[in-house]
């Protein structure tokens, strides 16, 4: 059985190998690791072994007990679905924001974040598949409204966000990612303004969505196991 420094070692070697690959600079890319429903002693480990200082959690509640548990140079992002209930107690929290998936939540984000005095940072998650089950924008929807979300005074659209259908082998996933790519790659010669930021790929795909452009890749399975 192998240790977590190990399946640590293994992720970063493959991201390291799908960038090379694909003549990507490895350093263009970020491992998040998910840390999800894994205990307050699995995230310490991997940052006192692996030296991982970047995680992702996707429930607000369960964020609020582990970070102030940690060391305070830990790095966190927001990676689920984001209520607007929740908005207020998520935004001292995060410093990137992957899910950002309506109108109606970026306006209450942008809302909270000027009464709180902070300009957060976020990714606007697109449904590249069509699959009812995922949340998101879809392509026409995200071309229709994102001049009017990139004029939302607090803020800050660095890019776009997306989840592949699971499927059996991770080739399959890879024209999703191609297609939030091509997407990203055109309409930020619309706007005006790189998107450079693409978070895509999980543990079941995450090399050929570094193959196809990611810049963040959500791992948590095969870093911590099953839950």
């Amino acid at each position: 059985m192998t240790t977590l420094m190990e399946r640590f070692d293994l992720v970063r070697e493959n991201i390291y190998a799908a960038a090379e690959r694909a003549g990507r600079s490895p350093d263009d890319v970020e491992l998040v690791a998910v840390s999800k429903k894994h205990p307050v002693e699995s995230v310490s480990e991997a940052f006192q072994e692996a030296g991982q200082e970047l995680f992702g959690e996707s429930r607000v509640q369960e964020a609020l007990v582990k970070i102030p548990a940690l060391p305070s140079r830990l790095r966190w992002h927001f990676i689920g679905h984001l209520q607007a209930n929740k908005v207020r107690k998520a935004l001292p929290c995060f410093e990137l924001i992957h899910g950002i998936d309506t109108v109606d939540i970026a306006r209450d984000v942008d809302r909270v974040a000027a009464e709180m005095g902070l300009f957060p940072r976020v990714l606007l998650e697109v449904n590249v598949s069509g699959e009812g089950s995922k949340h998101g924008f879809t392509p026409e929807g995200l071309e229709r409204e994102l001049e009017g979300l990139l004029a939302l005074p607090r803020i800050q659209v660095e890019g776009f966000m997306t989840m592949a259908p699971l499927v059996k082998e991770a080739e399959a996933a890879r024209p999703y990612f191609t297609k939030l790519r091509e997407l990203r790659d055109r309409l930020a010669g619309q706007v005006g303004i790189p998107l450079a930021t693409l978070s895509m790929g999980m543990s079941g795909d995450y090399e050929v969505a570094v193959e196809e452009g990611a810049t963040l890749v959500r791992v948590g399975s095969a870093l911590f196991g099953g839950r």
